[in-house]
Order: structure tokens, then C-alpha cells, then sequence
């Protein structure tokens, strides 16, 4: 998916983890979602116009329901349970897009990394996960060097492991101290949503 393109379908990952980034006309990209088996990539521009107004970058790849946009309004048209539900899943979006605003502008690398990593674990299963510390300078916006300072420190913690293109989570506690508030903010915004 590609901000300003027609979207023809909508995505429900069961194993794969898709990051919602908005791209800046220099080049820089920030993850404002992540979505994963307990979503839908796609819906909020389905149920609209049909033009995505972000990027959608799959960042760990795996299985997906595929269904035609077209479907998915027809049936939101249908049901008004269907609706209701579709209306929480885009706060709970919204929510992540507030919340990664705020952790981006007030919080420490070390901080939005921890965060960032539960919440890719989560969606994952296991404990490896096969992304480059590249990419979670990218999702976090920030300097690869500066990922690799904190992933570095996180790993002397024993924390973290990681090997070209793979970062294993040692300690979830740990990982779990050094996370913002914002990993817990949000998890009680989606409690809420969908209680």
C-alpha cells in the first residue's frame, strides 16, 4: 500500500507484522502503527475513498486474508456489528498514531526501542525476530547509530541478543522496565476499545 494509490484490498495478517509509516519528501519515514494478527491494513480507506494516505511496509512477513476492498464495504453496508467493530479498530489505530506522536517527541531511544520491540513481539511469534537494526531506526525515527548504541547496551544487559538481521528478546521483564509509559497506555486504550 502506497500513500496516494487507489487501494483495490484490504489485509488481516495472521502471521506477518505491517508498520503504517508516514514518508517525508527527504526520504524519512516514521512508523505511526503496527499492525499485526489483531488487525486490518487497509479498512479505514476501504470504507472511504479508497486512496491510502500512508505507506504500508510489511516488516516481518508471514500469512494474510486477502479481501477485496469492495467486499469489505459491502459488508460493512450490511452489518451494523461489522461497522461498530471496524469504527474501534480505527481508534485503536488512532490511538497508536496519538501515543507514537507523543513517545517520539518526549522519550529516550532506549525507551521507544523497548516499547517498540514488545509491541513487535506481540504480534510475533517467538522471540527472534528478523529485522535489521536499520529498520528500527527507520520505525522509531531516529539514527541507526543511535539503535545500535541502546541495542548494544540492551545486549551487555542481556536483555537483547542480536546477529545480522535478527534481534532476540532475553529478558521480556527487562525489556518491559525500560519501556515508556506509552507501551502500557496503549495497551489500556485498546483494553477499553474492545472490552
Amino acid at each position: 500500500m502506497q500513500a496516494g494509490q487507489a487501494l483495490t484490498h484490504v489485509y488481516l495478517p495472521h502471521s506477518a507484522i505491517i508498520s503504517i509509516v508516514v514518508s517525508l519528501s527527504e526520504g524519512q519515514a516514521v512508523e505511526v502503527a503496527m499492525i499485526g494478527r489483531d488487525g486490518i491494513v487497509g479498512a479505514s480507506e476501504a470504507l472511504c475513498d479508497g486512496i491510502s494516505l500512508t505507506d504500508a511496509v510489511v516488516l516481518c512477513p508471514g500469512r494474510a486474508s486477502v479481501l477485496a476492498a469492495a467486499d469489505l464495504k459491502a459488508l460493512a453496508a450490511q452489518s451494523a456489528a461489522w461497522r461498530h467493530l471496524l469504527a474501534r479498530h480505527e481508534q485503536a489505530l488512532l490511538a497508536q498514531a496519538q501515543q507514537s506522536a507523543a513517545c517520539n517527541a518526549a522519550h529516550s531511544v532506549e525507551e521507544r526501542l523497548s516499547r517498540w520491540l514488545l509491541r513487535a513481539r506481540e504480534l510475533w511469534d517467538g522471540e527472534t525476530l528478523p529485522m535489521t537494526q536499520e529498520l528500527l531506526a527507520r520505525m522509531i525515527g531516529v539514527q541507526r547509530n543511535a539503535v545500535s548504541i541502546v541495542a548494544h547496551a540492551l545486549q551487555q544487559a542481556g536483555v537483547l541478543g542480536y546477529s545480522r538481521g535478527q534481534i532476540e528478546i532475553l529478558d521480556v521483564n527487562a525489556l518491559r522496565a525500560t519501556a515508556c509509559e506509552c507501551y502500557h497506555a496503549v495497551h489500556t486504550k485498546q483494553a477499553h476499545l474492545f472490552k
